[in-house]
């Protein structure tokens, strides 16, 4: 794949992208959003590329967050 080509500036600046590997990883995802997802994927595809932010934990925290409410309300 050609990684350099194919990540928009605005992507290098949003991601840590310090190895092939996290570029290997953010072009499938970007390519994965491309097709017909579902729902369960698309958040896979979508927490995935979180973990390629610096701030990694925001998103888990909030994600993280919102299935607890999901499933104990009561505890809230």
């Amino acid at each position: 794949m050609k990684a350099a080509s194919t990540i928009s500036k605005r992507d290098r600046e949003k991601y840590v992208l310090k190895e092939a590997i996290d570029e290997e990883i953010l072009i499938k995802c970007k390519r994965l959003e491309t097709t017909e997802l579902n729902d369960q994927d698309k958040l896979l595809v979508k927490l995935i590329k979180t973990q390629l932010e610096d701030d990694w934990r925001t998103p888990l925290v909030k994600e993280i967050a919102r299935v607890f409410k999901k499933y104990f309300k009561s505890e809230i």
